[in-house]
C-alpha cells in the first residue's frame, strides 16, 4: 500500500479478510438497510457487541449490552459512538463489565462522545429500554 497503514485502511481490509461477511439466502422483501452502531472516526474500532455477563449487580439486568472499542491508529481521537438501540442509561465498565466509579456517558443526539488515547480498549455497558 502506498502512504501510511492508517490512510491506506488496512486494518479495515485485515477485518474484511479474516472475518468476511457470509451471504445467507432471504426471501426477496426488500429490507431497509439497516446498522446498530456506526463510529465517525475510523481510528476507532468496534470490535464486540454482546449481552452483558451474568457477573455481580449485572446479573438480573438481561437488557444490558457491552460493546467493546479500541483506538487502532496510535492516535489520541475523540469519535461519537451512535446507536439505533433505544439505549436508557449507557456506562464505561471494566473488562469484567463492572462499571467505572464515575464512567456515566450522557447519551445525546449525535450519540455518546468518546476519547481514546492510542491503542486504548474501551468498554461500555449499555442498558437499554424495554
Amino acid at each position: 500500500f502506498a502512504g501510511s497503514f492508517q490512510d491506506a485502511g488496512v486494518i479495515q481490509c485485515a477485518y474484511n479478510l479474516n472475518l468476511p461477511l457470509h451471504a445467507v439466502p432471504a426471501s426477496s422483501a426488500q429490507c431497509p438497510a439497516w446498522s446498530a452502531f456506526s463510529l465517525s472516526s475510523p481510528a476507532v474500532v468496534l470490535e464486540t457487541v454482546k449481552q452483558a455477563s451474568p457477573l455481580g449487580k449485572r446479573e438480573d439486568r438481561p437488557e444490558a449490552v457491552v460493546v467493546r472499542l479500541y483506538e487502532a491508529h496510535g492516535s489520541t481521537v475523540v469519535t461519537w459512538l451512535q446507536t439505533s438501540l433505544p439505549v436508557k442509561e449507557a456506562m464505561l465498565c471494566d473488562l469484567l463489565e463492572q462499571p467505572a466509579a464515575k464512567g456515566h456517558l450522557p447519551v445525546e443526539q449525535q450519540g455518546m462522545k468518546l476519547s481514546f488515547t492510542p491503542f486504548q480498549v474501551i468498554s461500555i455497558l449499555l442498558v437499554l429500554r424495554q
